[in-house]
């Protein structure tokens, strides 16, 4: 037996029991060693508000419909910032060995088992940070939005919401070429940024950021916006905040109706494009050449190699049993936490 975390109601996770089948021929089994929890749309989850809890996704004709839902409490194994070790390998396995780690998405659950097809390409270089492993499909993410968001050599780009993904996301476009200005509103997560290469960092709560952002541009704006805080007035400001003609990359994960976002004034006026950045797929016209895994693996090279830091964002390492008050933690007190970890370091004990 093993275990996971289980949403068994609104703003309620806990840890359950889950068993595993034997293996097959051509498959492994992975030990967890970390979970990383999503502050965004993995509480969405937890709360209750994602719309897979209140209306039905109808895949084919990609329209969310009322009526039904497309899952309901309790939601198990949610999560998709995992890293692990190989426990077993079935018979006929030849590209992986015990011990091997692996990382990808799986849940929160103390072990998976995979195709050795699938595992064998994801295996985290063996002198590196295994709390790397985590970060390949927030990483992912964050390098779509860079994608996305087109950018040159030279051009300043602000990233509102210094989140995880918002930190990765500086980090890419910083190493892109741009000068990048961060925007949050809690002071912990400016000091970050800052300290991983973003050029200059705003207090979003002194208000009048567009303002600020075209002083330091002489008066033009911002070549581009990344928005990735999951809020409506965080957008409505992203847009005020680029020139004429330009564009803003969603990636937040908006909840509810767009209170605060109004799309008669600048939007309207400049010309602005709003891109909607979501994981399930890449840019059109890179569509040939990327893919989601090109995407994760990218991201998990550039972390072992050095080129973005990825551990410093970790701000939490909790047992697996911690789980129910990590979740209440971020949910109720998110300028306390950054990335937070979940450890099934005991649990496989």
């Amino acid at each position: 037996m093993g275990s996971m975390v289980s949403f068994t109601s609104p703003n309620v996770a806990e840890v359950v029991e889950e068993s595993f089948p034997a293996l097959e021929p051509d498959q492994v089994r992975i030990r967890t060693l970390y979970s990383g929890i999503s502050a965004g749309t993995e509480l969405t989850a937890y709360r209750g508000t994602n719309p897979y809890l209140n209306k039905k996704w109808d895949q084919q004709r990609r329209l969310f419909v009322d009526g039904s839902t497309s899952f309901e409490y309790p939601v198990n194994g949610w999560g998709y910032e995992e890293v692990g070790e190989v426990s077993e390998i079935g018979a006929s396995v030849t590209k992986l060995k015990v011990g091997d780690r692996i990382w990808g998405t799986w849940g929160h659950r103390s072990e998976t088992i995979q195709t050795e097809e699938r595992a064998s390409k994801r295996i985290l270089h063996p002198d590196a940070d295994p709390r790397i492993g985590i970060f390949s499909q927030i990483g992912a993410i964050g390098l779509n939005v860079i994608l996305d968001a087109d950018i040159h050599v030279g051009e300043t780009v602000v990233v509102f919401g210094l989140g995880v993904p918002g930190q990765i996301v500086a980090q890419l476009a910083r190493l892109n070429g741009a000068r990048v200005i961060g925007v949050d509103g809690i002071k912990a997560r400016r000091d970050l940024a800052e300290k991983l290469g973003t050029h200059i960092v705003l207090d979003a709560g002194e208000g009048q950021v567009a303002e600020r952002i075209r002083e330091l541009t002489d008066g033009r704006g911002a070549d581009v916006a990344m928005e990735v805080t999951g809020n409506y007035r965080a957008l409505h400001e992203a847009i005020r905040s680029v020139a004429y003609s330009s564009r803003v990359c969603v990636a937040g994960f908006m909840q509810g109706e767009g209170a605060g976002l109004r799309l008669g004034e600048e939007f309207h006026h400049n010309r602005v494009a709003v891109i909607a950045s979501q994981i399930s797929g890449v840019a059109p016209v890179l569509q040939h050449r990327w893919n989601e895994y090109r995407l994760a693996s990218t991201a998990i090279q550039l972390a072992v190699e050095g080129r973005i830091n990825l551990t410093d964002l970790i701000s939490h390492t909790m047992d697996i049993s911690e789980a129910g008050e990590a979740f209440t933690m971020l949910d109720t007190s998110p300028q306390d936490a950054l990335q937070v970890v979940l450890s099934f370091e005991e649990d496989a004990k």
